[in-house]
């Protein structure tokens, strides 16, 4: 039990300060046959012979100034699973709407003996209500939810999550947590090398850990918790405020399972998270995809001979594919995942292999951007990195980008607002809105609000990531842009929060009140006929950029079998090229010398080679030829012009 205390000073055993792990502490407890329960705290450890069900009211809540851990032995009929401990448990809450199977029982242990037994599914939670004795078992918990509002207070209900429950951990994905890091954890490591190291730490600890942090309180001190924002609703101000530190938070995981059968292969994925979005083969998002409506477990299906799924046969018995799970139903953001599946094939028997390649970076290669002005007043829309310091012709999925207006006359009298801003792709005129037509973003995660900038009043601008359509990698932005005078009032827009709460923003996206009638008309109607019909005070705004994905597949197979001969036996790179600008200042050279990996650039310079080696012997003969028709001529004409001094003497003698 979290934030919670055991209090019985007759009753205490032992107290081992200095104590940095959870599971130490529990193991000193399992080892003492008169221990019944602990109190952890980061660095202390305290036994007791009695619990809390012999004596509820010494159980307290305990938060300041950090937050404690209550542990009890409980004898169970089943038997549990390896991990440190089997059950967490939060009293007066619940999971609610989710119960999958429901039981009358005697006693708490009974309900949690019933859901750690359980074997027709996956029980990961179960719900137990002391009036009515009444045992509630389900299939999701605080993780797999995270981010709806399921969890929720209920007096007289003890929430229990199965701690043996399996969770995929092949590919998983962390979020940083800036400024913040737990007060009390679960295990304290020094002396650990890097972060990846006390990633691995993480995902490999003996209990299902949720977060980490590194090097924030103290030198290679690496910290683990299996709490993180998803289970500490209920703690009251669990963080500690850091300014320069950050936690990791286990955001999702998952496992990739590949099924190769006689006519085709079977991409079965299962995820740490409910998943909404789609999961198709790389190149057909249309027609070879699946779309996935909230589900842990998920497959796609791809035959040999079905050209639209794009599977390609490498040598005898040998399909390869590429697999994307993207998690916006439109649009490829940081968020999706690459996977690179193979099935192999012999003659007497079958073999399974599975590669996964998680953010491969793509090739990025130069796009032209498009720029347009729209005069009274002269606004330019230009998307710029996140600071607005470079203008950006090109980018990849994820890369922190801003999308900006502005007024180009600062002693302009005006100032504009933004609203229907709109992204569309160029290749099958897929499009999706950023900002609505009151001037709201529609998807936070995509997109946020309109920002009036610091510097000036003639400047707006929106942060967003860098996402591109499956079908192009070219995204046009276009905007309607109405100016105001002298000034325009920003519109108050909802923004749902993880916890169910709604935050108010402030929007760029609305004209002076006494326009607000006319903006409301336009708002009434849907996207497409606002746009058609807008005022003669609205002005379009057009921007382009190029962004490639981060999975780079193809590419890096054809480098890898069109160019087998720029590799040396040592495994090293070696690639001269003509570029810009060069090594050490020297124009028209670029080297890459080391490495079994190649990057973006690499690749790039490779491409680049392969162009320029030709040309560049073409124009060396060209320009020798040039030379010796050039040598004929003048010795001709020498000759010719000696002969004629020769004999100039004898005619003029006659």
């Amino acid at each position: 039990i979290c934030s919670y205390v055991f209090s019985a000073p007759g009753r205490l055993l032992d107290s081992l300060p200095g104590t940095l792990m959870l599971t130490d502490c529990l193991e000193s407890c399992q080892n003492n046959e008169t221990c019944q329960s602990i109190n952890y705290e980061t660095g202390l450890c305290v036994l007791f012979s009695s619990n809390a069900d012999i004596l509820p009211g010494a159980l307290t809540k305990s938060q300041f100034p950090v937050f404690t851990i209550y542990a009890q032995k409980s004898c169970l009929g089943v038997r549990p699973c390896a991990r440190a401990w089997c059950i967490d448990r939060v009293q007066n809450y619940k999971l609610e709407g989710h119960a999958k199977r429901v039981h009358t029982v005697t006693s708490r242990r009974d309900c949690l003996e019933l859901c750690l037994g359980e074997t027709e599914f996956t029980c990961r939670s179960a719900n137990y209500y002391h009036g009515t004795h009444t045992c509630e078992l389900a299939e999701m918990d605080r993780f797999t939810l995270a981010g709806s509002n399921a969890f929720q207070a209920h007096d007289g209900a003890d929430y229990l999550e199965n701690n043996c429950a399996e969770e995929p951990n092949k590919l998983c994905e962390f979020k940083r947590l800036s400024g913040r890091i737990l007060k009390t954890v679960d295990s304290v490591y020094q002396d650990i090398g890097s972060i990846d190291e006390c990633r691995d730490l993480c995902l490999n600890s003996p209990y299902r850990c949720h977060s980490y942090d590194y090097g924030d309180t103290g030198d290679m001190v690496c910290r683990l918790s299996h709490h993180s924002r998803a289970t500490l609703s209920d703690v009251q101000d669990p963080y500690l405020e850091v300014p320069e530190a950050a936690t990791y938070e286990l955001s999702s995981c998952y496992n990739v399972t590949i099924e190769c059968g006689a006519g085709d292969m079977v991409a079965r994925i299962r995820t740490s998270k409910l998943f909404d979005g789609k999961v198709y083969a790389k190149g057909a998002p249309k027609s070879c995809a699946v779309d996935v409506n909230s589900a842990l477990d998920f497959e796609l299906r791809m035959g040999y001979q079905n050209l639209e799924c794009n599977v390609r046969q490498s040598g005898a018995g040998r399909y390869m594919n590429d697999v994307v799970i993207q998690h916006h139903d439109t649009i490829v953001t940081s968020s999706d995942l690459g996977l690179a599946v193979t099935c192999q094939y012999d003659l007497t028997n079958k073999t399974v292999t599975n590669d996964v390649d998680l953010g491969v970076v793509g090739d990025v290669e130069p796009a032209l951007s498009e720029e347009v002005i729209v005069d009274s007043p002269n606004v330019l829309m230009k998307i710029t990195s996140r600071d607005g310091s470079d203008m950006m012709r090109s980018a990849e999925v994820g890369d922190p980008l801003a999308l900006s207006f502005e007024i180009q006359d600062q002693q302009s009298p005006y100032e504009i607002f933004v609203r229907e801003l709109v992204a569309m792709d160029g290749a099958d005129n897929a499009e999706i809105t950023l900002i609505d037509a009151q001037g709201c973003p529609t998807d936070h995660f995509i997109m946020g609000p309109i920002y009036k900038s610091s510097l000036s009043g003639k400047t707006l601008f929106a942060h967003f990531d860098a996402f591109k359509f499956p079908s192009s990698e070219v995204v046009q932005f276009r905007a309607l842009v109405t100016p105001c005078m002298p000034s325009c009032e920003p519109v108050n827009c909802q923004e749902d929060e993880p916890s169910g709460d709604y935050k108010s923003l402030m929007s760029y996206g609305r004209r002076r009140r006494r326009e607000a009638s006319a903006a409301q008309a336009i708002g009434a109607r849907s996207v497409r006929e606002a746009r058609g019909k807008a005022s003669q005070e609205d002005m379009l705004l057009v921007q382009s950029i190029q962004i490639t994905d981060k999975f780079g597949f193809v590419k890096k197979e054809q480098l890898l079998q069109e160019t087998p001969q720029v590799k040396d036996t040592q495994g090293y790179d070696k690639v001269f090229v003509v570029n810009e600008t060069g090594v050490g200042g020297v124009p028209g050279l670029c080297v890459n010398g080391i490495g079994g990996h190649k990057s973006n650039r690499d690749s790039r310079c490779f491409q680049l080679l392969l162009i320029t080696t030709p040309l560049f012997a073409g124009f060396i003969v060209a320009v020798g030829v040039f030379l010796l028709a050039q040598s004929s001529v003048i010795a001709i004409w020498s000759f010719l012009y000696r002969r004629r001094q020769k004999h100039q003497p004898y005619i003029n003698h006659f």
